[in-house]
This record gives C-alpha cells, structure tokens and sequence, in this order.
C-alpha cells in the first residue's frame, strides 16, 4: 500500500480553497465581456449560472463522502463510468485546471499594470514558481495561505458592495431583458466557468479532516457565499458604471470601483483582484496536480506521479509536472484562447457528475455508502444534465470542437498507454446499473414469454421425415401446448413439381399422406390436447410452411434440423427462420423418454425469454430439472457476478420446473461443452451461431456440440437488433 496523504485541511481551509478557486478571473475580467452579451441581464445570467453549478455541487458533495480520497472529479466518473470515462475526465480537467491557473496569473497582469509598471511574463513566471513551492512544502501551508487570501478578497469586495450600493442608478437596468434568450444563454456559459472551482477541494479530500462533514459543507457554502457576492458586485458594477466603460475596458472591477468607492478603495481592489488570481492559480496547482496522483494509483497514468515525498507528504512529481506545464504555457502559449476551450469541456464534466451519480445511485456498488445524499434526488441532477447540454448549445463552436479534442486525446492516450500496459479490470458503477437495467428488462420480457397461455404450436414436417422424428416433435409440442393451455396443429408439407397444377395434386392422397393421416388420427385421439392435422401442397415447401404459419396464427414452428436442401445461400431451414412469424425451433436427436435435464446456455449475454420458454415448459411437463449455464470470463469485476446471481434469481423464480444455475467463469464454448456434456437436452439460441460463424467457420457450432443429445436451436420471433446484443454480450 502506498503512503497516504496528511489529513490536516479544516473547514475554514476547504470553504477558502473552494472560494478561491472561484473568485478571480469571473469576477474581476469577465463581467465586461459577458455584459456584451446580455447588458444588464448579466446580472441573471450569474445568478442562473450559479444554480446550474449547484446540481454538480450537490453531486460532488455527496460522492466525495463516499469516496474521500484525491482525485475528486476523475476518481467519481472514473469510479461510475469505467476507466475510460475516467482517462476523459482525468486528463481533461488536469489540462483545464492548468489551463485556468495559467490564465489567472496572465489575466491578471492588467491591475498589476495599474499599480507597477513592470513586465507582465517574468513577474507571471515569478509567482507561478512561488506557488509550486507551497504546494510541494505542504497542503496545510497552502490552506493557510488560501484562507489569508481569501479573507482579505472578501473583505475588499464586501466594501465594495455597501459603500457602491447606495450609488446603484436604477435607470441602468432599462431593458433588463433586452438582449433575449440566446444572449442570457450565451453569457450564462460564458461566465460559467467562474463557479467552475466550486468542487475543486473534492480533488484533495483525501488531506480533509473530518470529511463527511467539512466536504459537503465547504463545496456548498462556498457556492452560496460566492454567488452571493457575484451577484452582488455585478449588480453594483452595472449600477454605477457606464455600460460602454464596462465593455471596453480590460480590468472592469476597477472602472466600477472608480465610480464608487475612494482612491485607497480603487487600490484595495486592485490588490484583491491581484489576489484572486493569484488564488485561483494557487487553488488551480494544489487541485489539478492530484488529479495525475490518483490517476497513477489507479494504474492510468505513469507511476511516477504516485510519489509522495518523504518530507512534505505531498505528491512532488504530480506537482513539479503540472507546475511545469503551467510555466510552459504562461511563457509560450496564447492562454485566453485555450482557457476558453477548456470551459467548455468543464460543462461536460459537469454534466458527468450528474450522470455519474445517477450511476452510483442505480448500481449496487456496496462500498459507495455516503454520509451526505443530495437532496431531490434526481430532479437536480436531470435539471444539471439538461442545463450543461443547452449551455454547450450556445457557448461557441471552437470552444466546442476543443473540448472534443481534449476528449479524443483521452481516449488515444487510454488505448495507447492504458489497454497496452494490460488495462484496469475494474468497471463502472454506471455498466452495473445498466447490466441490471438490462436484467430487468430481460426478465420482464422472459415472463412474458413463460405465462402466455393459448399457444398453437405447428409441427411442419414433410415426405422425408421419419416416423420417429416426427414422433418427437409431436411430443414436445404437445408438452409445449399442454403446459400453456394451447393446441397443437401438425402439417405435412409436399412438393410437387412447378408444372403439375397444385389443385389436381391437394385433390390426391397418396399412399405416404394416408399413411400419415392414420397415425395422426391415432395420435389425436390418445392426446390429452386437441391435435389437428392435415396436408399442404405446394412448388416451394419453405414458402408455404412460413405463409401457412402466419394463416394459422402459429406462436412456436418446430421443425427437424437439417429438414432444408442445401443451397449455396444457406439451408431452407435457415430461410424459414428468418422469414417466420413466430417463434421457430429446430429440433435434433430428441428422444422424449429419457429427459432428466435441460441444458440452457446463453451466448455471452442474458437468455433469449423465448429460450427459456422452451426449455421450461419441455421441463415441466416431462417433471425434468432446468439448467442454466452463463459464461462470464474469468477476469470479472466482482459488480459483474454479483449482478449476475441477482438475474439468475430471478430467472429462476419465473420458471415451473426445478432449476439450477451454473456460472462459468470462461467463454460460451466451454459453457456449451459443459452443459452438452450434463444435458439430456441442449436448448441454445440462434443467434449463437451468427453470421461470421457461419460464414468463417469461427466458434463451435453448439449444435454439432450437442449432436450426442437432443438439441434445440431456438430463434426467438422477437430477437432484439444487433446493437442490442453486443451492448447485452459486453454487459453480461
């Protein structure tokens, strides 16, 4: 087990970090921008953007309880969706946290210009330096250092609030409205990213005291603290500024407090805002560097981002890297252009969070046990998701299209470093919930199937069939019938050649149809069911058993396998499988009399219903035991096997006859091997054998796997698309 980080960040510590990752660049540079857009709404699009935070707010709240460990916004998706989604929010909010540090310590360089004139890049070097400093020294100097910060911003802007207030002109509201819908919107995620460090502390919760309280109570207070003052300031700015100097000016807190405050007030606010960002790039360096921490220990990102130091107990690699980068970009790169590209990335993790509680919430991951819940659940969380995507509707298509870069990044860096080094065996929250989701629909579906009454059953054989094949199917179709109250209707198909008039030949019996109407007459009478029986001529047998089964009204067809010609397209069999109307069972090798155990196996994911109809209904009526056989692979999260006894429980309550389970912790070959080799009666689906093993000779056919014992090849009327499958097979 690796060292573990100090525990020594308090409230005030965790509501100073939260607030000064905040308060910086959203307040002190961005108003005038936004203001462009939305006039004096940008009073409500502060306002609205503060409560399209708080979902995320209250999720991150409630996960960080439950998982209090570094990483925060990496290690929740990561821990709900899957090691991929993980990579994604790891790597992105690193290189958007970095970027945000880097572009409050450059935004800042306007109110430093006001008080020295001084050179913008080696002062921004100088103080990027001095940060990562703190940070490696210790979380607990730089939480001293947030709070002292933080407490002397606050101070500033509270001043600014009461004294400006009662200077606030109401005329500068006219029009409130003005700039309609799409301009609010547009604002709103413009200056969305001034609530984005809200659920910053949740990446150090690890170095939290007392987690369960001082977390969910920091991220929220600080939300509330800090939308209060937004709001506040940015209505005192319009209040008493010129809408004109707002907008074209590039340090708008300081024209405002020009207008309301006295020349050692302008000074104070100009020190505050010089403080902010400096806090936010402090809070941006302690935060996005254990987001590489904890992706190392979770085995996605090289381990030398998992040292901590012998001496400060912090994670030295994961900061000096990070702080590097941040040097890089303050000394080279265009950082407002890239800052603005990492917002938009920031809504989509937001909406992340949201969807990655709803996946805790729904999966059965026993270890999430959290001492805080969010309140309302799901509502805030839906009004979170929503709200992200009609922000990201109008927040720019370049910042867009970034945000999908830093996204296909992820993945590329995943699959070339991660699945190369043997990939993480561990899965998502968010599968488990849609493993069981699809379980439960699966097992809705399978007792359709299982309480149908009223069945017709049609037996199809033809002039080639054996006496004693036609006996079986005959029998499992009367189990069939008799266990769903239905009938049974058995139909000799011939074929006759294309130029001899079909009504001459229906008008004749030979001697094979009198042969066969003396034994169905026979059969009928000793059956406990109605069995009726009859021919159908015809120039194409596979046509006419699939017309006659619509006629009829049929619900299950058997027929014997290998009954078909062979053609170069498939057999007739094949054909009729895929063009039936109903339920469509080829049998083989079935001798009624000696079925002590019914063999079911599934392909990879949930058994078809129509499947286990079968099989539970051959069971019951012959006073046989069902099993089922379901292969999971040997390297399973346990989430996986635990959901999976859960589907088997309730598959078994559905079923009349007795039933046992087997999982096979390998692939569907050795599950049909095993249940061929237990079985009296193999009962496999159809789509078991698709389309690539048919044609490439891929897998074991299960058929030939049963040729020892009755088989039954099951082709489901209803059988769910591809996508569907593979979602299934993947899930299962």
């Amino acid at each position: 087990m690796g060292k573990q980080l100090e525990r020594d960040l308090g409230l005030p510590a965790v509501t100073a970090i939260s607030i000064g990752a905040m308060v910086g660049s959203g307040i002190f540079i961005l108003p005038g921008l936004a203001m462009e857009m939305a006039g004096p709404a940008v009073v409500f699009a502060y306002a609205l953007a503060g409560v399209l935070v708080l979902p995320a707010a209250l999720s991150k709240s409630e996960m960080a309880t439950a998982m209090p460990e570094a990483g925060g916004t990496y290690l929740y998706i990561e821990r709900a969706m899957g090691p991929l989604f993980g990579t994604i929010a790891g790597v992105g909010t690193w290189f958007s946290l970095t970027f945000k540090g880097a572009l409050a310590l450059v935004g800042g360089a306007p109110y430093l210009v006001l008080l020295f004139d001084l050179p913008v890049t080696p002062v921004a070097l100088a103080v990027a330096a001095l940060l990562i400093v703190l940070n490696v020294v210790g979380a607990k100097q730089t939480g001293r250092m947030q709070v002292a910060i933080v407490a002397v911003m606050l101070a500033v802007m509270v001043w600014f609030i009461v004294v400006g207030a009662p200077s606030v002109d109401g005329a500068r509201f006219e029009g409130f409205f003005g700039s309609g819908f799409e301009g609010i919107i547009s604002a709103t995620g413009f200056v969305f990213v001034s609530y984005a460090g809200v659920t910053k502390i949740a990446s150090v919760a690890e170095e939290v005291e007392n987690p369960d309280r001082n977390l969910p109570l920091g991220i929220l207070g600080s939300l509330v603290i800090t939308a209060g003052i937004y709001v506040a300031i940015v209505t005192v700015m319009v209040g008493v500024a010129d809408a004109a100097a707002l907008t074209n000016t590039e340090t708008p807190m300081q024209v405002a407090a020009s207008n309301a405050l006295p020349a050692i007030g302008v000074a104070a606010v100009v020190v505050a805002a010089l403080l902010a960002l400096i806090s936010t790039a402090n809070a941006g360096i302690l935060s996005s560097s254990r987001y590489p921490f904890a992706m190392s220990r979770d085995g996605l990102a090289p381990d030398l981002f998992a040292d901590v130091s012998d001496r400060f107990e912090t994670p030295i690699n994961a900061i000096t890297i990070t702080g590097g980068v941040l040097l890089v970009l303050i000394a080279f790169v265009p950082i407002d252009d890239i800052a603005k590209l990492a917002s938009a990335f920031k809504i989509l993790v937001f909406v992340l969070i949201n969807v990655a509680l709803i996946a805790f919430r729904q999966g059965s991951i026993e270890a999430y046990d959290p001492s805080f819940e969010s309140p309302l659940y799901p509502v805030p969380q839906l009004v979170g998701i929503v709200g992200g995507i009609v922000l990201l509707r109008y927040i720019g298509f370049v910042p867009l299209v970034g945000a999908i870069v830093i996204t296909v990044g992820s993945v590329a860096w995943y699959y070339l470093f991660v699945v190369r080094r043997g990939g993480v065996a561990r899965e998502g929250a968010m599968t488990d919930a849609l493993r069981r989701s699809v379980g439960r629909d699966v097992v809705e579906k399978t007792a359709s199937e299982v309480e149908t009454d009223g069945d017709e059953v049609l037996v199809a054989v033809t002039e080639r069939t054996p006496p004693a094949v036609e006996r079986s199917l005959i029998d499992l179709a009367v189990d069939v019938a008799r266990t769903r109250e239905g009938g049974v209707r058995v139909a000799r198909f011939d074929t006759v050649p294309d130029q001899t008039p079909l009504p001459q030949s229906a008008s004749t019996l030979t001697e094979a149809d009198q042969a066969f109407e003396a034994r169905m007459a026979d059969r009928a009478t000793d059956s406990r069911i109605p069995i009726r029986y009859g021919e159908v001529v015809s120039h194409d047998t596979r046509h006419a058993i699939v017309n006659y089964a619509d006629h009829i009204g049929a619900d299950t067809l058997l027929i014997e396998r290998s009954a078909g010609v062979e053609t170069l397209l498939g057999s007739d069999a094949q054909w009729i499988e895929d063009h039936a109307p109903c339920d469509v069972v080829e049998v083989s090798n079935l001798d009624h009399g000696s079925i002590t155990h019914v063999g079911v196996v599934t392909d990879g994911g949930p058994f078809d219903p129509a499947k286990v109809a079968i099989a539970d209904a051959l069971a019951t009526a012959v006073g046989a035991t069902v099993a089922f056989y379901l292969p999971i692979g040997d390297e399973h999260p346990v989430s996986r096997r635990n959901t999976t006894d859960d589907y088997l429980s309730e598959l078994v309550a559905l079923c009349a006859a007795p039933v046992e389970t087997h999982i096979v912790e390998s692939g569907v070959d050795e599950a049909v091997e095993r249940a061929a080799t237990d079985s009296d009666v193999l009962v496999v689906s159809g789509i078991q054998r698709d389309l690539t093993d048919r044609l490439l000779g891929h897998g074991q056919d299960p058929v030939t796997a049963g040729t020892e014992h009755g088989t039954l090849v099951v082709y489901g009327a209803s059988q769910p698309g591809w996508i569907r499958r593979a979602i299934e097979r993947r899930l299962f």
